[in-house]
């Protein structure tokens, strides 16, 4: 039978793979005392856990615990981690996220196991805290009728902000019906469709009165509100899962409504100030407007030319204009005049007004212009200035 040999980097890990499988290794509480601590300059804490003649090493990680604060030489403290192998030494050791000091009482245990517990799941992440409305028109509170609470909640509305309507969703704040109460009334009120905020209010009592508000049920209820939440349980130096989670913490019911409600006296000396303001802006800039209007209007007026000089230049260009058409029409009447003259003398009517005559063929009516082309007894119409007469060629004359 062929033997198997593991190499030492391979068991380390096997070992370790198993450690962090098991379900009670990985989220354990162990108390013991401190010893062999030390802080170098990594920010990380190493120590051991004593009991008796048992000794677990122990490493607490800078930024992955909470309690370093509480390690000191020789104290007994109770310490939440998982265990898990050193493969370069093969130790067994506790890697740590929380450190309590012996003595804490159960619910302080439970509500930091619980706090670690979310935190590592990121419901306390600030990246997902929502903001709140400035100016809320409904506000669901969710508290106990019979309280102080719900009186002192309304009494600073009224006082503060009285255009947001109130909606109280009753529930118990402590006793064995309170976490179903709370968390069913958060998940009815998630189903109205025009909540702006809720806020979330107990008065103060002891961590037993409180424990309600410390239960996973709650926080996750919280967690998945479709509103923003206003926490305000017990008195300002109490703190709650429920204020861990919620978008907003409030040390006081009263405060929680002071944080939810917009002072109206504020936003009305608000409004008058932005008003004047307003008024004074308006003021400004029609001044300004009226100022630059009258500059431009004075720069066009230089710009313009000298219109009653230019009237003056164009009755001067008219009347010259007048007088030289008027020189030129009597000069073309002359001309004209002349030509007519010219061209009635030259008109066969002048030149017969001269005595001459104008001969046609009698029968034709065609001119006769050389007298060759007459015979004796041929009929002529002698034309005249003045009517015509009809004449026989006797004899025709050479030309010479």
């Amino acid at each position: 039978m062929d033997t198997q040999v593991f190499p030492v980097s391979h068991l380390t890990s096997y070992i370790r793979d198993l450690l962090e499988k098991d379900a009670n290794l990985v989220d354990i509480w162990v108390t013991g005392e401190v010893s062999n601590l030390a802080r170098p300059g990594s920010g990380h804490s190493y120590f051991s856990l004593r009991e008796g003649d048992s000794t677990l090493r122990c490493a607490m990680f800078k930024y992955a615990g909470m309690g370093a604060e509480l390690l000191n030489e020789g104290d007994s403290i109770i310490v939440h981690g998982k265990v898990s192998i050193y493969p370069q030494r093969g130790d067994l050791q506790l890697v740590v996220d929380l450190v309590q000091p012996e003595g804490t009482g159960e619910l302080q245990l439970q509500f930091e196991q619980l706090r670690s517990k979310l935190e590592q799941e990121g419901l306390f992440d600030l990246s997902r805290k929502r903001e709140l409305p400035k100016y809320p028109n409904k506000v669901a509170v969710v508290t106990s009728v019979s309280g102080a609470v719900w009186h002192d909640i309304v009494d600073v509305f009224q006082r503060r902000y009285p255009l947001a309507e109130l909606i109280l969703f009753p529930t118990s704040v402590q006793g064995d019906s309170a976490l179903t109460e709370i968390v069913g009334s958060l998940k009815n009120l998630n189903r109205h469709k025009d909540i702006d905020v809720v806020i979330l209010a107990r008065g103060g009592g002891s961590k037993e009165d409180l424990s309600v508000f410390n239960e996973e049920d709650l926080a996750r209820a919280i967690f998945s509100s479709v509103y923003p939440v206003i926490s305000a349980i017990g008195h300002e130096t109490d703190t709650t899962i429920a204020d861990l989670v919620a978008d907003v913490r409030a040390p006081t019911p009263s405060a929680a409504a002071e944080i939810a409600a917009p002072n109206l006296v504020e936003i009305i000396e608000s409004l008058d100030v932005n008003l004047q303001r307003m008024n004074m802006e308006i003021e400004r800039t029609t001044k300004s407007a009226k100022e630059l209007v009258l500059l431009q209007d004075s720069r066009i007026s230089d710009l313009l030319p000298d219109f009653d000089s230019l009237r003056m230049r164009i009755d001067d260009w008219l009347r010259l204009s007048a007088s030289e058409i008027d020189f030129l029409r009597k000069n073309i009447d002359i001309n004209v005049e002349g030509l007519e003259k010219r061209l009635s003398s030259l008109s066969p009517t002048g030149t017969m007004q001269r005595g001459y005559a104008v001969v046609e063929n009698y029968e034709t009516n065609e001119l006769i212009l050389d007298s060759s082309l007459l015979s004796e007894n041929d009929k002529t119409k002698i034309n005249l200035a003045r009517g015509a007469f009809i004449a026989s060629v006797n004899s025709v004359l050479e030309v010479k």
